[in-house]
């Protein structure tokens, strides 16, 4: 189990309620198929991903993008339990949809980018740190099935 402090759980929840989950989840996932090309191949059935204006005005990866920052939340409402919380998406994820895990990491990243971009005042050394913590303990936990 990860242990937390007070002031990194103050940190990730007090940026967390500040996120509009629809706009930062469609600009991290999108960041990811500009940035990481390669992993637009898990997304063919998305349609149109020819270039960066196309991303980001696809209506798919907004929805996904969306529905990917919202069960990011759940982490966030589980911060003491979140390998059982991911316990199921990480089943999908390698038994089903044969994702990387790496990219759960490289997501994570661009996540990190997207937060300190909307919310550069509040996004201080300290606070990446403890948001740092967090995707990486996500991303650890969706690629335990793949161990």
């Amino acid at each position: 189990m990860v242990h937390w402090t007070a002031e990194e759980k103050q940190f990730i929840t007090s940026v967390w309620a500040k996120v509009n989950v629809e706009e930062c989840g469609a600009e991290a996932l999108a960041r990811l198929l500009i940035v990481y090309p390669w992993t637009q191949r898990f997304f063919s059935s998305f349609g149109n991903l020819s270039s960066p204006t196309a991303i980001v005005g696809n209506p798919k990866v907004r929805a996904h993008g969306k529905k990917v920052l919202t069960s990011f939340g759940e982490a966030i409402k589980n911060l003491d339990n979140i390998k059982s919380t991911y316990t199921k998406l990480s089943e999908l994820h390698c038994e089903k949809l044969h994702v990387d895990p790496e990219n759960f990491r490289l997501l994570g990243d661009i996540l990190i980018i997207v937060l300190a971009s909307h919310f550069a005042r509040d996004f201080t050394p300290a606070c990446q740190f403890a948001w740092q913590k967090l995707v990486s303990v996500v991303a650890h936990a969706l690629a335990r099935k793949y161990h």
